[in-house]
């Protein structure tokens, strides 16, 4: 580290339309060494995803404007480029060969009808300049070297056939078959669990040292910027407040956002604890984070009596047919599985990718059947194998899904949303009935009563989260499954959204089964934690006792994963 890679100076991007403009990033400046690991934090619309795309010119102008600044890369040879003043065919070669970029979402970004080999295959073709079969055998090496499982297999099969963390894989690999001299990390382990993410950032860390090059690297999680990166650049509303190292960001954070983002991590704090949020430093910049008392706990009264009983279900699905349709193989998504969950309880349900979590929760809310056993709600069976699943108990068990913004119709409107399960049930006997109770709901949320006539595009990711919570509690259900409903927000909203459900909890009076494969908040939510693997219960027992001393073997490697 110590020769300048990449810096940008006094960066101001504004976004032009129907002669209304908005200011993405304004005077952003940022240096990045060689061989230096920068992060850039902030929440979601502070501008980190402008700032990335703005250094390979991937926002096209119009609608982006680029005011003023400029952005210096400086080559092997320690010439300046100012990649805002190039030529196209210069930006073409610097952008994959010398900068390049590991997007969010790999299954977006990878194509679908293509093979993985054929993409990556094609890319080094480009950028290196070697026949095909010279390119296949290079394809294989980086294959290899990002651990992908069976390289030579692998680049024959399509993105589909692989896992979240194997698709991140083949990504990483083709930002590397331009061997870059920056890389750029766009959020690439936000939606993975916590082995898979691990495992990423080592293979990132690794590659870095190995080749030397830059990582800028753009997160909201602070928990893996602590143990990654170097320095720290935060963003807030498009402006930098705080520049430093990693230490001593974290040690004298100086800015009250900076504050408020480390002091909002919900594993910092017991269960019950109001979590703070980010207003509360910036309406009060003398703010200081409350002692946990008991005081300051919300209690939750808990009953000895069983409200959901899961006895020995198991759950498969066809994999392989004979000709006349008869199931000839099949994989076993939950295996003899058994558990229960108490009138007021919230029980944590956490795993990796793959493991069945959201296969077992579906299956209590009766979208998916089950193969064997029984599935009880307050001594009655609710499902069974060839069994028809109770409309009646479709109102008084709801689920919150993890992704609201695809849950949501685009075309309907947030109020028609919230006040549909009450018509298709037939609750209450008029519109103006309906209407009242979403207003209400509305409140209990915390969204302005104006949001009854927005549609969902309208809203922030945190907002969207809570139309969806506001829509499945609307039945006032009394047992309520969170299915990763917290996983892909900003550390400040998941705070917010948190303290939300603790609150509607109390208030309203429901059990839940929250799944998540973040074991940070599932020890601040829950009573109890239940670990699942390969479909199987690993432990179960109460939550600070699983996360502080767990007993099973790949219940300590969740915990050792975390960063």
């Amino acid at each position: 580290m110590g020769t300048p890679l990449l810096a940008i100076n006094n960066l101001t991007v504004s976004f032009e339309q129907e002669n209304k403009s908005f200011t993405a990033i304004k005077d952003v400046s940022l240096m990045i060494k060689r061989g230096e690991i920068m992060a850039l934090v902030g929440e979601s619309g502070s501008g980190k995803s402008v700032t990335s795309m703005s250094i390979l010119q991937l926002i096209p102008s119009p609608p982006a404007s680029y005011k003023n600044g400029s952005i210096i890369y400086y080559d092997t040879s320690g010439s300046p480029i100012d990649l805002l003043q190039t030529s196209t065919s210069v930006m073409e070669f610097i952008r994959g060969s010398k900068i390049a970029m590991i997007f969010q979402e790999p299954m977006t970004a990878l194509n679908p009808v293509l093979t993985c080999g054929k993409q990556i295959i094609e890319t080094i073709m480009l950028h290196q300049g070697l026949t095909k079969e010279a390119a296949t055998a290079e394809a294989i090496r980086l294959f290899t070297s990002v651990k992908i499982n069976e390289p030579a297999k692998a680049i024959n099969k399509y993105p589909h056939e692989l896992s979240g963390g194997q698709k991140q894989r083949v990504m990483i690999a083709m930002a590397m078959s331009g061997k870059p001299d920056l890389l750029i990390c766009d959020e690439p382990t936000t939606a993975l669990d916590v082995q898979v993410q691990k495992s990423i950032l080592e293979l990132l860390k690794q590659l870095q040292q190995e080749t030397g090059m830059g990582i800028l690297f753009i997160t909201h999680d602070l928990s893996v910027v602590a143990s990654f990166a170097d320095a720290v650049t935060v963003l807030y509303k498009g402006e930098v407040v705080e520049q430093n190292n990693t230490k001593e960001l974290f040690e004298n954070p100086a800015h009250p956002y900076t504050k408020a983002l480390l002091a909002c991590r919900p594993g910092l704090y017991p269960k019950g604890f109001k979590l703070p949020v980010v207003s509360d430093f910036l309406s009060n910049k003398n703010y200081v984070t409350p002692t946990v008392t008991l005081d300051n706990i919300q209690p939750e009264v808990m009953g000895n009596k069983t409200l959901i009983a899961v006895n020995n279900i198991s759950i498969r699905f066809p994999v392989a047919t004979n000709i006349f349709g008869k199931v000839t193989k099949s994989f076993t998504a939950v295996d003899n599985i058994s558990f229960d969950i108490k009138e007021g309880e919230t029980l944590g349900l956490v795993g990796q990718s793959g493991c069945g979590k959201t296969t077992l929760g579906r299956s209590i809310v009766g979208l998916q059947s089950i193969n064997e056993g029984s599935i009880i709600y307050n001594g009655e069976t609710i499902a069974a194998p060839n069994k028809k699943y109770n409309p009646h108990y479709k109102k008084i068990i709801q689920l919150i899904f993890q992704d609201p913004y695809s849950s949501l119709h685009p075309r309907m409107r947030i109020g028609d949303a919230i006040a549909e399960p009450l018509l298709v049930h037939n609750i209450l006997s008029n519109a103006s009935e309906r209407k009242e109770r979403v207003m209400d709901m509305l409140n209990k949320v915390e969204l302005p009563t104006d949001s009854y006539h927005k549609y969902p595009h309208e809203f922030s990711g945190g907002q969207r989260q809570r139309i969806v919570i506001a829509r499945a509690l609307i039945m006032e259900p009394k047992f309520v499954i969170c299915d990763e409903s917290v996983s892909a927000l900003d550390v400040s909203v998941q705070a917010q959204v948190l303290n939300l459900l603790n609150d509607l909890k109390a208030s309203m009076r429901f059990s839940a089964l929250f799944i998540t494969h973040d074991l940070s908040v599932v020890k601040y939510i829950s009573d109890r934690i239940m670990v699942m693997n390969q479909g199987k219960i690993e432990e179960i027992g109460p939550a600070n006792e699983v996360y502080h001393s767990p007993k099973s073997l790949y219940t300590q490697e969740l915990i050792a994963s975390l960063p």
